[in-house]
């Protein structure tokens, strides 16, 4: 389900992919996420690295009663603390998402797909 505002000027539909967008966009810029993963790791163990077009596949928003859940699913570097990284994707995803769409986020979780070695 999208989010839907009105105003005097008429009315405002922001799709989940649309969210799911902004949310890969805030992820990737955190310190030590390599890019966002797909929700399916293969059958041998490895995760998907998207691109800049597909940050959508990594995210699931789902939308309840009291606000949005989201479910992000990442990479990260080699050599950083997994615990700090997640920390601060949490804080980071529902800070940007309640400040741009002035909606309320329950839940950030984070799943870390894989560990990347960055040269």
């Amino acid at each position: 389900m999208a989010i839907e505002k009105s105003n005097e000027f008429g009315s405002i539909n922001i799709s989940n992919e649309a969210i799911a967008m902004l949310a890969g966009g805030v992820v990737t810029e955190c310190y030590g996420v390599v890019g966002m993963a797909s929700q399916q790791i293969f059958k041998d163990g490895l995760a998907e690295l998207l691109k800049g077009e597909n940050f959508s596949k990594g995210v699931i928003v789902k939308n309840t009663e009291e606000g949005f859940n989201l479910d992000l699913y990442i990479i990260v570097s080699y050599n950083v603390k997994i615990s700090e990284v997640v920390l601060e994707v949490q804080k980071k995803a529902k800070y940007m998402l309640e400040k741009t769409l002035q909606i309320a986020v329950n839940s950030v979780n984070v799943y870390v797909q894989g560990i990347k070695v960055v040269e």
